[in-house]
């Protein structure tokens, strides 16, 4: 029970399996479960699929996928069960069927018999007089024997809710506030198809009753419709749930809501996902998604912007949800990600980063991968293959031949001939070394630098280009190991070579 509704709180998400979850559809379902945590209820996962064209097989393991990677477990619903079942709407049509003609029976409802080439023409005849679009309720007080006579003729007909013609409805949202409505530019929309499918309209409705649905969280589109469902609870006589229409999630510039058809880019140019699995597919990690998309409209308070999922629902309420539209800020889930990636075991990381790489192509070593998470763990945003060989690509290259002269001598202000004496210097130094380890190394390079009378920036800089061929790296002397003390002394070895020819 909450504040608002002395009712035992049950919310449910229900989306269209048609594709991959959109990432505000995840920010809905998220405010959902979160709300259900705090108030000790139920969440229900509802499947919506009463549209068969753009049904998608598919799509419905791919949205538990996106739940469940998002940490968003579900009371009732599919694979789960519960006692208000079935959870998908294409095994209810009976119930929708039933209550549809129970509309139609009681006047608030009616059939309409138009063909789609009479429809299609009313739309012509619109577009030219420049008059009022929609429906024109031609078919909303037919007689009955003109009913009779479509009936008779065999045609398709679909059942359209009776709305008001006139006056105004006012409703409180939980979080849009006070919102009016005015019944006069509203349509009689199609509640039942002609194929016996019912639309969203009537489907959601009899579904929130019969399920017993206290809280209606959704997307602020639908607060248009609204209306249309008000009326349907206030035809059938059943208690209305409190609603509660969550802002949209616009792109990064704020113009828009993200699309899929026309994603969004950052200011590199590079595409920003919409799709949960394209976020997953990036190397986001579920904890830092999760943090991320609860602050995206609520605010957690005391200037915290980090949080578990337990302190999350510990204070979660829908007063804090800014009715504003926010735009996704990448830059932010990037942070995000990094906070979350430092705090992993390295062990933990390394686990977590190992089918990025081999999904990339690379054959990973785990015991190198491991010893090389922790020294990754402060700059990676994001478990993928590209931010890890930008950083230690060198560790996996199949056949790692000497750098480039350019490369070798980036930084260095002595001659090749110098720069060669140095390089098989710090070989020799290496060679002898009981153990190889960070400590042991840096001693004797350290050593072999001073002998030089070189400056060991200048010294580990020759050192770090002839053994990586990148700028940057993790520590010179936490790098060596990682490549071992044969492949280190040969990478030498042959830079020195190259410099010679």
């Amino acid at each position: 029970m909450t504040a608002t509704s002395p009712r035992p709180v049950r919310v449910r998400f229900a989306p269209s399996p048609t594709g991959s979850l959109h990432i505000g559809g995840l920010r809905t379902a998220l405010y959902n479960w979160l709300f259900a945590r705090h108030h000790d209820g139920v969440f229900v996962l509802r499947i919506e699929d009463t549209d068969q064209k753009r049904y998608d097989p598919q799509a419905l393991r791919v949205l538990m996928e996106s739940l469940r990677w998002a940490g968003l477990d579900w009371d009732e619903g599919p694979e789960v069960g519960g006692g208000y079942g079935p959870y998908v709407q294409s095994e209810r049509l009976g119930l929708y069927q039933r209550w549809a003609n129970w509309l139609v029976e009681n006047g608030h409802a009616y059939p309409a018999y138009e063909t789609p080439e009479e429809l299609e023409q009313m739309r012509k005849e619109q577009e030219a007089g420049g008059g009022k679009r929609g429906y024109n309720r031609a078919h909303r007080d037919l007689m009955p024997d003109q009913r009779a006579a479509f009936e008779a003729e065999g045609r398709p007909k679909v059942i359209r809710l009776k709305m008001p013609l006139e006056g105004e409805m006012l409703v409180q949202d939980a979080i849009q506030g006070e919102v009016r409505f005015d019944y006069g530019v509203l349509q009689d929309m199609v509640l039942l198809k002609a194929d016996g499918f019912p639309t969203y309209h009537l489907a959601h409705v009899v579904d929130d009753h019969f399920m017993a649905i206290s809280h209606v969280i959704r997307a602020v589109e639908w607060l248009s419709s609204l209306p249309v469902h008000w009326q349907l609870w206030q035809a059938f006589g059943w208690e209305i749930p409190t609603y509660a229409h969550v802002p949209v999630m616009l792109n990064p510039n704020g113009k828009g809501k993200m699309s899929k058809r026309n994603p969004p880019r950052d200011a590199h140019g590079n595409i920003i996902p919409v799709l949960v699995h394209d976020y997953i597919a990036a190397g986001y990690l579920s904890e830092a998604a999760f943090n991320f998309l609860a602050n995206n409209s609520w605010n957690f308070g005391d200037d915290q912007e980090v949080y578990t999922p337990q302190e999350a629902v510990a204070r979660f309420d829908l007063t804090g949800i800014n009715p504003t539209n926010a735009a996704l800020q990448i830059d932010k889930l990037d942070w995000y990600n990094g906070v979350y990636i430092r705090r992993l075991d390295p062990l933990d990381l390394a686990r977590r980063l190992r089918p990025f790489l081999e999904s990339a192509g690379y054959e990973v070593n785990v015991d190198l991968l491991s010893a090389l998470a922790p020294l990754l763990q402060p700059r990676l945003k994001r478990l993928s293959a590209e931010e890890v060989m930008a950083y230690a690509g060198f560790l996996f290259a199949e056949d790692f031949p000497p750098p480039p002269r350019e490369v070798l001598l980036k930084g260095f202000k002595g001659d090749a001939a110098t720069a060669g004496t140095a390089l098989r210097s710090a070989g020799e130094a290496l060679a002898g070394l009981a153990a190889f380890d960070a400590a042991q190394i840096e001693g004797v390079l350290r050593a072999a630098a001073e002998a030089l009378g070189m400056k060991p920036k200048e010294f580990f800089s020759l050192l770090r280009n002839a053994l990586t061929g990148q700028e940057v790296t993790p520590p010179l002397f936490d790098t060596l190991p990682l490549i071992g003390r044969d492949e280190s002394l040969r990478r030498l070895a042959e830079a020195a070579a190259a410099l010679a020819g």
